[in-house]
């Protein structure tokens, strides 16, 4: 395995070589569940590396610590190129009811969605382009309204004569819908059979293509 370079922070000692391995990697474990359940959005890996040894396995530490969750109403999860403590899904409904969080849900309308989900297929993609996939225009508002809640950015711009900018989806994008990586949005051609890229869409069609793209995401 190759080994990381560590930095020391006022003292801290990653490496803990004075403590038996199975305490050692004990200790590992909760450094890792620590960090995660306070920080507030997913933890990437160089973050972890600096919390363990030099030769520890990130990704086996993370089974570990998995494997200890289960029965637990909160999962250790890969979102956005990082890993995050969320609760499963089947306790939202709990959690909402409660009303001890503020709300964090981030309201789209229904065009707004229907952009979103189009720039996330096909980008990077120009304004007309998502126009022409959705069958009738997105607005310029509607493009600073996605950028305003920080689910898209600009891309780069098209070869096409003009070269106007195109859009792509942020990391926030990811996170927001509990996605690893975009290769992690389900099947295009089943959305599209559905009728959910393309026309106007129903009442009922956020919270379906929502379902569709976060699939077992937690809150």
């Amino acid at each position: 395995m190759a080994r990381r370079a560590k930095q020391s922070h006022s003292g801290f000692d990653p490496e803990l070589a004075e403590l038996p391995p199975e305490a050692r990697w004990r200790e590992w474990m909760n450094r890792i569940e620590a960090v995660l359940f306070a920080a507030p959005q997913p933890v990437e890996r160089p973050a972890l590396a600096r919390i363990v040894g030099r030769d520890a396995s990130i990704d086996l530490l993370i089974d570990d610590i998995r494997a200890e969750l289960k029965g637990k109403p909160y999962d250790l999860v890969s979102v956005a190129g990082g890993w995050q403590l969320r609760t499963r899904p089947v306790y939202a409904d709990a959690i909402n009811a409660s009303m001890a969080l503020p709300e964090r849900h981030v309201d789209f309308t229904r065009t707004e969605l229907m952009v979103l989900v189009s720039i996330a297929y096909h980008q990077p993609i120009t304004r007309a382009g998502v126009s022409d996939i959705i069958g009738h225009e997105a607005s310029r508002d509607i493009i600073a309204a996605l950028r305003d809640k920080n689910m898209i950015t600009a891309g780069p711009r098209s070869p096409t004569p003009g070269a106007p900018f195109t859009y792509v989806t942020t990391k926030r994008f990811l996170e927001h819908f509990g996605l690893e990586t975009l290769r992690a949005l389900p099947d295009l051609e089943a959305l599209e059979d559905a009728g959910l890229l393309k026309g106007a869409a129903t009442k009922k069609d956020e919270m379906t293509i929502v379902g569709a793209i976060a699939g077992e995401s937690e809150t």
